[in-house]
This record gives structure tokens, sequence and C-alpha cells, in this order.
């Protein structure tokens, strides 16, 4: 009971925190936010479960996810990179480290670098010279300095053996290159501090968990004369494995685990995510999901390895998610943990 206690808390908290936010959503706020580089899910794993993982995320990948999760570390250290090769020729890279110093606290670490390719930069032209460029604009060639970029630090803490609470601050960049505005050359960078906070509780009933994050927590950024918010994501999910509610020996070493997230995001209308995950042999992993109310996403696929080698755990996952009109989305991740 002290612990559903502590979980009510702590919604409540949460509510409050993010019931400003909240009041603003609706359709008319739609595309309103700027820096959403930092909804891009970068982990296969999660990203073949549909991006249901506020409450399945554990390790040091759930930095991206629910800062809490970092407390279950598959070891002292957890150390993973991942590489998302985005649509329009846009590639992520990132990593995270945890930490565990069991009874202080789990301290994390992290990391997130886009590279937006090659952009090539325009200027419009009076209308006296439209003999001269007829498509109505002037070719600049590359522009410099573009890609986006975080750097975050992390702690999380076990309150008890079921119940975490955790948080991250990130400093968040964009680089946009450089224009021209009254004969003088200006830069186009902004930078802001982001927060992110989360809570995972372990019902103690199979293995039946709830979480709760919000994430990119800040005030309002100004570009030129427009005041813009970061793309603010409250999530609340569950996981379990189905397989508890069957017999333990009809199934033995293979678990069936369902992720279940609802997203409410500040810059689009809310969404629902799903994903199961087939472990065998706790070594092999097949995963599937589908993420519900969106553009351009719908279903998503992956597999998993992971294995233990001179006392240390290496894992490698694989995920291919289906994106309309665009090319299908690849993303890989390294894991080593001891």
């Amino acid at each position: 009971m002290k612990h559903i206690y502590q979980l009510i808390v702590i919604v409540a908290c949460f509510i409050l925190l993010v019931q400003p936010g909240i009041a603003q959503v609706g359709l008319d706020k739609i595309a309103t936010s700027t820096m959403n580089f930092q909804l891009v899910d970068i982990s296969p794993k999660m990203a073949a479960l549909g991006d249901a993982s506020v409450a399945f995320s554990k390790g040091a990948e759930s930095i991206f996810f629910n800062p809490a999760a970092i407390v279950e570390t598959p070891g002292s250290i957890d150390v993973k990179f991942f590489t998302t090769q985005w649509i329009a020729d846009i590639n992520y890279m990132a990593g995270a480290m945890a930490i565990n110093l069991d009874r202080i606290g789990t301290f994390g670490l992290s990391f997130l670098w886009v590279d937006y390719g090659d952009i090539y930069g325009t200027s419009l032209i009076d209308q006296a010279d439209i003999a001269l460029h007829p498509d109505g604009y002037i070719d600049n060639g590359l522009v410099s300095n573009v890609g986006a970029y975080s750097l975050g630090i992390s702690y999380a803490y076990a309150v008890s053996t079921q119940f975490f609470i955790g948080g991250n601050m990130r400093y968040v960049g964009q680089n946009l290159g450089q224009n021209t505005i009254g004969g003088q050359l200006k830069d186009n960078d902004a930078t802001k501090l982001a927060f992110d906070a989360g809570v995972k509780y372990h019902t103690g009933f199979k293995s039946f968990r709830f979480g709760m994050a919000i994430r990119n927590f800040s005030s309002n950024m100004k570009r030129e004369e427009i005041s813009e918010q970061l793309p603010l994501l409250f999530t609340m999910g569950i996981a379990f494995n189905l397989f508890d509610f069957v017999q333990d020996d009809f199934f033995g070493d293979k678990t069936l685990n369902l992720a279940l997230d609802f997203q409410h995001p500040n810059n689009y209308s809310e969404r629902i995510s799903v994903g199961l995950e087939y472990v065998l042999w706790d070594a092999i992993a097949l995963r599937g999901g589908y993420l519900t109310n969106h553009d351009i996403a719908d279903w998503s696929i992956g597999a998993g390895f992971r294995s233990s080698v001179a006392n240390k755990n290496i894992e490698v996952d694989y995920s291919y998610s289906n994106y309309d009109i665009f090319d299908g989305v690849n993303r890989f991740s390294l894991g080593l943990s001891f």
C-alpha cells in the first residue's frame, strides 16, 4: 500500500507539472514546436515496438525514454551506441552510459548528433532579374554548419526495489546555417536547456509494470519574432509478460512481452503505441509494433541478440520502420554491460 500511495503522489505531481502544456494542446497546435529532432526514436529495440518504451525500456537506453529506468542496468556499467538512417538522407548517431552506484543512485551520460546531409541554400531575386534567373531564385550552393545535437546528464534513484524515479538535464542545440539580412551575415543557431523526468513502478502483480515520463520540458525559444515551444511529450505506459498468465512449464524459458504507451504531445493529437517482443532462451528477441495516428509511420519490426563473453553482456539490435512516401528507416545498436 505504501508504494501505491507513492505512485498516486507522483502521478498527481506530474499532472500538475504538465497541465499548462496540456491545456494548450489541440488540433490548432499541429506542427508548432521546434527542435523536433528530439522526438525521433534512435533505439532499434523501442522503435521495433512501435515506440512503446516508457514502461518497457531499462538500462542506458532508457535515458532517451524514461530516465527512472536507468536504475535497472544489467551490470554496474551499461553502455549503448545507436545509429539511425532517417528519412531524406538524415542520419542520427547517439550514445548513452549508465553507472549504477547502488545506494547512492544511478548516474548517466548521453549524446545525440544529427547530420542533416547536404543542404543547398537559395536566395530570392527581384522581379527585374527574372530573365537572368527564370526559376525565381539563385542557387547559393552547399550550406555549412547545419546539424543538431543534445548532451545530457542523468540521475535516478530506487526508492524501493519496485519504485524508481529519475531525470535528465540536457543542453540542446540546432544549427541551421547562415543567411544575409540587411547586408549582414547572420548565424541561425539556437541552444536551450531541456529537462526530462520519469517514474517506473513494478506493481508486484506478475511482471506488470507502469511507467510515466515527461520529455523536453523547457521555456519557449524565440527565433526572430516568433516564440516557439520545444516538443513537449507526456507519456504513460504499461508492460508485462503475457506468458505470466499461463502455466510456467508450458513455454519454458520463452517470454512474450507486451508494451503499450499513451502519448500526449504538444504539437499533435494523442497517439497510442503498442509492441510485442518474443524472447527465446534469453538470447534471441523478435519484435513487432504499431504506432497509431501518425501521418506517415505505422508498423515496425526488429530483432535482437544478446550473449555473455568474458563476464560481459553484449547486445546487438536492429529494426525496420515502415514510412509512407519515404523509404523505410533502419536502426542499429550495440550494447555492452559489465
